[in-house]
């Protein structure tokens, strides 16, 4: 996961919220809590990054903390509310 593309998945949505966000899928009606504000940047981010390493480097996530944030991550993408992106033309 941490050297390929992501971005939020279509259909989800970010409120934000003093402890972080509410991620609303309106596809599969998931609700999640990103109970980090800098998770919140990292999702945000994930759409303008080449990969996740460099969407958590941007949201400047320190490197000791990195394991909990690609679970985080694994989470979001296993309830659909990220996806995975292609990074060429597949025609």
């Amino acid at each position: 996961m941490i050297d390929e593309p992501w971005a939020l998945a279509g259909g989800v949505e970010l409120r934000p919220e003093p402890f972080g966000a509410l991620a609303y899928n309106f596809t599969n009606r998931r609700l999640t809590f990103l109970k980090s504000t800098r998770l919140v940047d990292v999702v945000r981010g994930l759409a303008a990054a080449p990969d996740v390493r460099t969407a958590l480097t941007r949201a400047e996530v320190p490197d000791r903390e990195w394991p909990t944030y690609l679970e985080a991550l694994g989470g979001l993408a296993e309830t659909q509310m990220i996806q995975h992106r292609s990074t060429r033309d597949d025609s």
